[in-house]
């Protein structure tokens, strides 16, 4: 049964009595908006005729009750906007009933409704709609965190980062602030879109669930479909699709693509993320680097009308053209010692020597990766690039085309964070096919990230790929830099999160 606070058993027994009135809740029929709380903020003064028969909707967020005449300020989309209930221009003939009893006493913080009137400014001037029709659109049964005053600063009750990101609706109404974090959001893939669109290349869509996780090196998420009788993952990458597209034929394909890891979780990861990956053929990663620079440049000029984004302390520069290092060059940069011409046994000797941790699964690539991460990718506070990775640690990249044992690799580092990673593609299938083995080895090691062999994926390219080159930008991570947030989940909607203890319980124990 469900348990009810005392205020949600007062608002029940308030919504029982707004019917015993003859008023309807939750009314089905539509409300006719015809402005918004911003506009009326952004144009009244220019323009206050055409403010003096509106009607708007919103929700109640504070109240000041007095005689025969009271305010209150309702939240639309948009923002606030105050308004002036009087009571004898209030619903004419009834209006004492309806204002002591429905507007007084009825209606609480948090309820949803219509309002019609004239816009006017108050002897203090602030904008305020005198009202002259009021109507309930939705009332509101569990009461709203109050935002509450103490020497003179406003402070929030409903500021706990668990409680927000669980309940993101409930953020959304008492810090609507943070709306512009997603619009901003929403702007940053819509740019991308747009810089994409304009050179020619196809928005597509490749399957979420896969007979076969490839395209990264990541540990999937297992499902399982019971008319096929086999095992699918939920995709870890989209890569392996995308190139299927390239041998087909097309001029340049990407997809904005939701891909799930079954990894840990912190303020930089969240099992469901966002990524674009770009593909084009007869490219390689030097021409792919000069495109991210211009993409992310184009991106932040269109959010902030500069190349420069205040993140935390620091002050980092998207201007063109960005620093780039190769890998081996970083880590003897950073950490003092040259990995260049070091084998498995050197490395891992080098790692315990330097306070690096590793295990037995862990091979070249990955101890040159632990490396590189301990000692270089926090330093790297500007764009920039790193490139020319170790063979071992890029399965799908092309060999580097003059320094052997390499390949054409590059990623995007920026506020100590990876954001994008590109390639120029493998397309000799008989390498391909080697490269597929190792992993395997490396799987048969314990290595629970190591890519799958895909023989699908392999006959794709025996018919002949294109030379090609690859990008992936994280969405996400771009985002957080972007709008200067410290962790991923203040920029998803609805971040994974641990199940609260009462949803967590079985069915018995409740």
């Amino acid at each position: 049964m469900l348990e009810l606070s005392e205020q949600e058993e007062i608002r029940r027994q308030t919504l029982n009595e707004i019917r015993a009135m003859g008023i309807d809740p939750y009314p089905a029929a539509a409300y006719p908006v015809t402005t918004s709380a911003k506009a009326i903020h952004q144009h009244f003064d220019n323009n206050p005729d055409d403010f003096q028969e509106i009607s708007l909707a919103g929700r109640i967020m504070t109240r000041r009750i007095m005689g025969k005449a009271s305010f209150a300020e309702i939240q639309d989309h948009s923002g606030r906007i105050q308004i002036y209930v009087n009571r004898d221009q209030l619903c004419p003939g009834e209006a004492k009933d309806y204002y002591n009893t429905f507007f007084k006493r009825l209606l609480d913080i948090g309820d949803i409704i219509g309002v019609k009137g004239s816009v006017f400014r108050t002897q203090v001037g602030e904008l305020t709609i005198s009202v002259n029709e009021l109507i309930l659109l939705s009332k509101s049964v569990k009461p709203l965190p109050v935002v509450k005053e103490k020497d003179g600063t406003l402070y929030d009750a409903f500021s706990d980062p668990e409680q927000r990101y669980r309940q993101r609706y409930l953020d959304l109404i008492v810090n609507p602030g943070i709306k512009d974090v997603f619009v901003k959001r929403a702007r940053i893939i819509s740019t991308m879109r747009d810089f994409l669109d304009t050179r020619g290349y196809l928005e597509v869509e490749t399957p979420v669930l896969q007979p076969i996780h490839g395209g990264a090196a990541a540990r999937p998420f297992t499902t399982y479909h019971n008319t096929l009788d086999t095992t699918l993952y939920l995709r870890i990458a989209n890569e392996l699709y995308l190139k299927r597209l390239i041998v087909g034929g097309f001029e340049g394909v990407y997809e904005f693509a939701k891909d799930f890891r079954n990894e840990g979780m912190d303020r930089f990861h969240n099992p469901e993320f966002t990524q674009v990956e770009l593909y084009v053929p007869y490219k390689d990663y030097y021409w792919m680097m000069d495109l991210v620079e211009e993409m992310v440049e184009k991106v932040t000029l269109a959010l902030h009308g500069t190349t420069q984004v205040q993140v935390g302390n620091n002050l980092i520069d998207f201007k063109r053209p960005w620093k780039r290092y190769t890998m081996y060059g970083a880590i003897a940069e950073f950490a003092g010692v040259d990995v260049s011409q070091m084998d498995e046994q050197e490395l891992r000797a080098t790692c315990h020597k330097l306070g690096v941790q590793t295990d037995s699964s862990m091979g070249k690539g990955k101890l040159i990766d632990e490396l590189f991460g301990e000692f270089c990718e926090a330093k790297l506070i500007q764009p920039t690039f790193i490139m020319d990775y170790p063979i071992e640690m890029s399965p799908l990249a092309k060999k580097h085309r003059s320094v052997p044992g390499l390949v054409e690799r590059f990623e995007g580092i920026c506020n100590g964070k990876e954001i994008c990673n590109a390639y120029t593609e493998l397309n000799d299938p008989i390498d391909q096919r080697e490269r597929f083995e190792e992993q395997l080895t490396l799987a048969k090691r314990g290595d629970q990230e190591a890519m799958a062999l895909d023989e699908d994926f392999l006959r794709a390219i025996e018919y002949g790929m294109p030379p090609t080159s690859g990008l992936g930008i994280g969405i996400d991570r771009l985002t957080m830099i972007l709008t200067n947030a410290p962790s991923i989940q203040d920029v998803l909607f609805f971040p994974q999160m641990r199940p609260e203890k009462s949803q967590s319980k079985k069915p018995e124990e409740q």
